[in-house]
């Protein structure tokens, strides 16, 4: 396995795979490999079709990440084996459509002010405020915040592309005074790892997940709430104070307008400004008598 992995490593770091994708996919033919107690070179169709399966039945897993496992699979024996791969007889589960939750302005400014550390309220507060990734965040740089342009540089987004958000007057104060907390200071990473944020690494995106889960409980918001939320809730708040929708997409770092045109489904001042055509029927004011 160790071979094949070296293998697979090398495969996806030639084709410049991002190094979140890169992790994903070698977990996921970790986890075939353990979940048949067999070298993955020596399974075939079959396997694959009871593994996913597995994720789905015993372990409950979302079609988007179900996906994500044939995906890797699938670049394993494509790309590493140079093995042929049947979409026929191997097809990808049917994606179901959910519209996300979305909270209130005043709801997110409850799960910021429940925050129970300054760290952790500073992680919200720019999760909120720029939109970003929850990896986007873990990897902001010092160099990244442009004061005279009041804009924030993204570097290797999704898909490994850039792109500036806006750098709110309000969340630069607070990332100003996030930097005179620290005791070290960082030379690279606006959010250091470790508990004393002394680390020459950034904080990991469990941090920020439970930054978000923690803030949640002790505001009392029974929603499910984690950081991606709060991405949704900026493209959403904004497009309801009169945003486009393509400079929201821009913004987002979507590659194609389509992806953002959901937050249409989710702005409220859009919902409550279309009537229902039940209003418009002649219908009795009273009732009728129950028999």
């Amino acid at each position: 396995m160790t071979h094949l992995r070296k293998m697979m490593l090398e495969e996806l770091q030639r084709r410049n795979y991002a190094e979140i994708t890169t992790r994903q996919y070698i977990r996921t033919l970790e986890d075939f490999a353990r979940h048949f107690h067999c070298s993955p070179d020596r399974l075939g169709p079959r396997h694959i079709r009871e593994y996913q399966a597995e994720l789905f039945q015993k372990r409950k897993l979302s079609p988007g990440t179900v996906t994500q496992r044939l995906a890797a699979l699938r670049f394993f024996y494509i790309k590493t084996l140079k093995k042929a791969w049947s979409i026929a007889e191997t097809p990808y589960p049917k994606k179901s459509f959910h519209l996300p939750t979305i909270l209130s302005q005043e709801e997110v400014a409850r799960l910021i002010d429940a925050a129970n550390t300054p760290f952790r309220r500073v992680l919200l507060m720019t999760l909120y405020a720029t939109g970003l990734r929850r990896a986007e965040l873990t990897h902001l740089k010092i160099t990244d915040i442009d004061s005279q342009r009041m804009v924030l540089h993204v570097r290797g987004g999704k898909g490994r592309r850039d792109r500036d958000v806006m750098l709110s007057p309000r969340l630069l104060d607070e990332l100003r005074q996030h930097w005179q907390r620290l005791r070290r200071k960082p030379s690279i990473w606006l959010f250091p790892g470790r508990k004393d944020h002394g680390s020459d690494k950034p904080i990991d995106t469990k941090t920020v997940w439970h930054a978000c889960r923690k803030a949640s409980q002790r505001a009392g918001i029974h929603k499910n709430i984690h950081p991606h939320t709060l991405r949704h809730c900026f493209a959403t708040h904004l497009l309801e104070a009169g945003a486009d929708l393509r400079t929201i997409q821009m913004l987002l770092g979507h590659q194609d307008l389509e992806e953002t045109t959901i937050y249409l489904h989710l702005s409220q001042q859009r919902l409550n400004a279309t009537a229902s055509p039940l209003d418009a029927l002649p219908l009795k004011d009273r009732p009728l008598q129950e028999p």
